[in-house]
């Protein structure tokens, strides 16, 4: 079996062994081998990436392509490039640092794990899929188990936000679905057969018209996942009443599909859209990143204020996108990864601090620093990264966004630039004072004197996470320059 097809089959076959389990130690057995052979996996997939990339020129490598349904020219057609492989990489960590922060889970253990495999095979699909309609089935095979996740295991009004989650999305995936349908019939405007490959439409000249018209509908569909204002209302909502490790996944793994989706397809399918419409999503992505930080400075509760906090990060993301320079698309790759890392790291912070304390609210806490050190420090620590200090990978990604942003001419840009780069203050200002408020001055309840510090299994998931974001922070080059070889055809292919 192909290197690629693992990524799909190995989750499948960790599902199968879960059902028969029959209780929680078997269940978290299962799933840790599983998601521990789907890491080595990626880790491998990345050497595998750079030996073949030594003689292989292609844009994707280790290409499958297989007929899936001949009458719409529908493939199973998979393919990765180095962008493709570090979102692979984050992925498989993720998933395994869920699996253990979620090693106690008590409410239907095997379902729970079923579903969060579910989920991260449709990631894996997506990320290796080269064929626009495959594509789509695994971004669906994604979006679906959250649902579920949400409203079964989840805390609040969970009914609520799982529907919110659901139809936001779901209504999402029917304007992207329009989307791609437009691409596809316009995929022999050269007098060919119609497609659904990436790399085949992406050598026909789409009439502009078509362009036009299908470019806002793929993005939107696309970047709605990407928490784009004003259509993120789903995210924080469903990351509130979310379990701990479902919310680590639904930031750091499933919103990235967002990113990736505008880039691969609406980016390089759609360029000429792409440069018609730029200046409209600018705003809506600048509005994004200024309103996340600052309803991130407005909220009491820690999942309040990371779910905000992503709707800005992830604002970065799409804002620099469309600013259709490399430098800055790197950037957004960069962002797209140290935003998976860091926010999963909140949300494993955040659930052990609430298991422990039973409240969120950062009003009702104080002083954990004495109680609960390794946490509190570990807590400090993504708090600096997530505000873009030097030596984590907050500062690499936000340094190629704003400089590839500036770097185009236009007064509009530059202004949007500005304003964006302002978010950085805010963001500041809100981890400053979640930081003071929870972890520094005097104990507010007696009762946490009693809390109980990180377990094993807890400082297993937390070093997962971060461990990537001071390897970032310390060693970019070999991340980035992969990343930025990827982009050269991309780039060619938009200017």
């Amino acid at each position: 079996m192909d290197i690629l097809s693992l990524f799909v089959v190995v989750p499948v076959l960790t599902i199968l062994a879960l059902v028969f389990t029959k209780d929680l130690k078997q269940a978290r057995i299962v799933s840790m081998v599983g998601s521990i052979i789907q890491l080595g996996m990626a880790i491998n997939l990345v050497f595998a990436y750079f030996k073949e990339r030594a003689v292989n020129t292609n844009i994707m490598v280790f290409t499958k392509d297989v007929v899936w349904f001949k009458n719409f020219n529908i493939h199973y057609a998979i393919g990765v490039d180095g962008i493709s492989v570090a979102l692979l990489l984050l992925t498989a960590i993720v998933v395994l640092a869920g699996v253990f922060i979620s090693w106690k889970i008590s409410d239907l253990p095997k379902e729970f794990f079923i579903s969060l495999l579910v989920l991260s095979t449709g990631v894996y699909g997506f990320f290796i899929s080269i064929d626009l309609f495959t594509m789509f089935v695994f971004y669906e095979i994604a979006v679906i188990p959250m649902y579920l996740l949400i409203g079964i295991w989840g805390s609040g009004p969970k009914e609520y936000s799982a529907m919110k989650l659901t139809l936001m999305l779901m209504g999402a995936s029917a304007v992207l679905l329009v989307g791609v349908l437009g691409i596809y019939f316009n995929s022999n405007a050269d007098g060919g057969a119609l497609t659904f490959n990436i790399l085949e439409i992406a050598q026909v000249n789409i009439p502009f018209e078509a362009q036009k018209l299908f470019f806002p509908l793929t993005f939107i569909g696309f970047a709605v996942l990407g928490a784009l204002f004003p259509f993120h209302t789903w995210s924080p909502d469903g990351h509130a009443s979310a379990p701990t490790a479902v919310s680590m996944l639904h930031a750091g793994v499933l919103m990235k599909l967002g990113g990736y989706g505008v880039f691969r397809v609406a980016m390089f399918l759609l360029p000429l859209g792409a440069m018609h419409w730029d200046w409209f999503f600018i705003i809506l992505a600048a509005t994004g990143v200024i309103y996340g930080a600052f309803g991130a400075l407005k909220q009491t509760d820690l999942k309040y204020i990371n779910a905000y906090s992503s709707v800005s990060h992830l604002g970065m993301v799409l804002f620099a996108l469309l600013m259709l320079n490399k430098t800055a698309w790197n950037g957004a790759i960069m962002q797209s990864l140290s935003h998976g890392f860091m926010t999963a790291l909140f949300f494993a912070l955040i659930g052990m601090i609430y298991g422990r304390t039973h409240t969120r609210d950062i009003t009702k806490l104080g002083g954990l620093l004495k109680v609960i050190p390794f946490i509190s420090v570990i807590y400090v620590i993504a708090g600096l990264a997530s505000l873009g200090l030097p030596g984590f990978s907050g500062f690499v990604a936000e340094m190629n966004i704003f400089v590839g942003a500036f770097e185009n001419p236009g007064l509009f840009y530059r202004v949007a630039t500005i304003i964006s780069v302002s978010a950085i203050v805010v963001t500041a200002v809100y981890i400053l004072r979640v930081v003071g408020i929870m972890l520094m001055g005097p104990i507010k309840n007696n009762e946490y004197l009693e809390l109980e510090d990180a377990t094993w299994y807890e400082k297993t998931g937390i070093f997962l996470l971060l461990i990537p974001i001071i390897a970032m922070g310390v060693a970019p080059l070999w991340l980035s320059n992969m990343i930025f070889e990827s982009l050269q055809p991309f780039i060619q292919g938009v200017l």
